[in-house]
């Protein structure tokens, strides 16, 4: 869920009026203390349009950005855009072939560029990290291919200074996952490759960046077996 004035924007994976989804806003109370109203801005039929979005709408002079995980023309996903007045445009359609497919995660906002990840498709179906322009211009960086670099991202890049940061849910030499890091021009680097211990195993949930530190969730593993909280170091070039 995201605040942009004063108002809070989230999305539901089903319901709406067809069941497939919804974006909706919380507006605040006039007065302290009184009931938030809610108002569904657009209901997805899981047709063109999309269906299914998993993750919150990114903001961006004025509109919303985001992703479903089914529908479009090919049923593998879409990237919309949603006014806050509730008209909404599919800026892309996945076709489960190397531009990606199923969206899971949401969108981040680099300079006006946006970034975000499939599960799915690519070269070798282990998903994709792309870009996409405001106008629905999309370019795939970097395709998983299920080894050392990683399978299936599912989880919001973050970004820290312009170097992207994200995880995914299996691959890496252990096959528990993997952080990396990758360039806007779509250079990837692998940081670290989970399963080697008690560091975790599958890194499903997003990260937070702090004091140079990336924080983050596994879903199983550790020293009993149930999920790990792990701090990577960002060891940036001119910080040595």
């Amino acid at each position: 869920m995201i605040a942009a004035g004063g108002a809070l924007y989230g999305t539901t994976q089903w319901g709406g009026s067809s069941g497939e989804g919804a974006v909706f806003r919380l507006t605040p109370p006039a007065q302290a203390g009184g009931a938030w109203s809610e108002t569904v801005l657009y209901s997805f039929t899981g047709g063109n349009d999309g269906g299914e979005p998993l993750a919150s709408p990114t903001a961006h002079d004025g509109k919303l950005y985001g992703t479903t995980f089914i529908g479009g023309a090919h049923n593998h996903g879409t990237v919309f855009t949603i006014t806050t007045g509730g008209t909404e445009k599919v800026l892309h359609r996945f076709r489960k072939g190397p531009d990606g497919s199923q969206p899971e995660a949401g969108l981040t906002d680099v300079r006006g560029t946006l970034y975000g990840t499939t599960v799915a498709g690519g070269t070798k179906n282990g998903g994709t990290l792309f870009s996409i322009t405001t106008g629905g211009a999309e370019r795939v960086l970097h395709s998983f291919i299920g080894g050392a670099d990683g399978h299936s991202p599912a989880a919001r890049l973050i970004n820290v200074k312009g170097t992207l940061y994200g995880t995914t849910v299996s691959g890496g030499t252990e096959n528990g996952g993997t952080l990396f890091s990758i360039t806007t021009g779509g250079i990837e680097n692998v940081l670290h490759s989970f399963g080697q211990g008690t560091d975790g195993v599958q890194p499903l949930a997003g990260m937070t960046y702090e004091g140079g530190s990336l924080v983050g969730t596994t879903y199983v593993g550790g020293a009993y077996g149930y999920g790990t909280v792990y701090s990577l170091t960002i060891v940036r070039s001119r910080d040595r």
